[in-house]
């Protein structure tokens, strides 16, 4: 799975839109999408913000390694 399949399914896990998301960046929904669909790569600032938000690690966002599962809470 790529880093921006993880994004899309972490988001919809919590029930969010795009424009929850983008809010919490402080961006346009558009540009968020664009991370989301993997046209545009997700700046490390961003990257950051989103694992405190989910509560998740880089490496699980990253897929690094591969078979890193969901953390369980």
């Amino acid at each position: 799975m790529q880093y921006y399949e993880r994004l899309k399914a972490l988001r919809e896990d919590k029930d969010l839109k795009q424009q929850d998301i983008a809010n919490i960046l402080n961006m346009k929904q558009q540009q968020y999408s664009n991370y989301e669909r993997g046209f545009r790569a997700l700046p490390i600032d961003n990257l950051k913000t989103l694992c405190l938000f989910y509560g998740v690690s880089a490496d699980y966002i990253l897929g690094l390694p591969d078979d890193l599962s969901y953390p369980k809470r």
